[in-house]
């Protein structure tokens, strides 16, 4: 998701980032001791890997929006961030980074990403997109809780909308084709080349 694309919001208003990020926690709380080294639908991440990156992403948010730039902060975030105890970690990295979002006009800052800056919004909007579709590859990975829930998927589905093939970035898989009728997330995950179960 580290690719500049023209922002265009959903009509749904607001963004369902909390609701992201108890998603995505609610799936690293049901992982096993065992699950930590499975594999998952992303080829090159196991589960703890996996992990590893959305809380590596959520501990970046509260630096890039008090303004720090990507080389002041550096690799303070790279390698293993789960240490001991992979449930907590995320925890705390992501109610840190839900509280940098609610503070009063936190979507208006700008943001320096890798490729530019960006408006919180925009930010904000990348972040959750990410947390959906690495909630479902948690779950898949897992076994557990597959099914998204609505409002993360259409607000995912409205962020995709119009890009067309997204496998250009490096980032996802060709997409799939998928039935006529397919449901929201069966064309949501089609899109990211991943193959949703019936």
């Amino acid at each position: 998701m580290a690719q500049r694309r023209q922002h265009r919001r959903t009509t749904t208003p607001g963004t369902p980032y909390p609701g992201a990020l108890a998603a995505f926690g609610e799936r690293v709380r049901l992982t096993t001791p065992r699950q930590w080294d499975a594999p998952t639908p992303c080829a090159d991440w196991s589960v703890r890997e996996l992990v590893n990156h959305l809380t590596g992403e959520q501990l970046w948010i509260p630096e890039l929006l008090m303004g720090a730039t990507i080389s002041e902060v550096g690799g303070r975030f790279d390698g293993d961030v789960l240490g001991d105890d992979p449930v907590t970690a995320w925890t705390e990295a992501a109610d840190a980074a839900r509280d940098a979002f609610a503070v009063p006009g936190a979507t208006e800052l700008t943001v320096h990403l890798s490729f530019g800056d960006v408006t919180g919004q925009y930010y904000l909007d990348q972040l959750t997109t990410d947390l959906v579709i690495h909630s479902w590859d948690l779950a898949e990975a897992i076994g557990r809780h597959t099914r998204l829930p609505a409002e993360l998927v259409d607000f995912a589905l409205g962020e995709f909308a119009g890009y067309g093939d997204l496998s250009g970035s490096g980032l996802f898989d060709p997409p799939l084709p998928v039935p006529d009728d397919a449901g929201p997330q069966t064309r949501l995950l089609a899109l990211t080349g991943r193959r949703d179960r019936p």
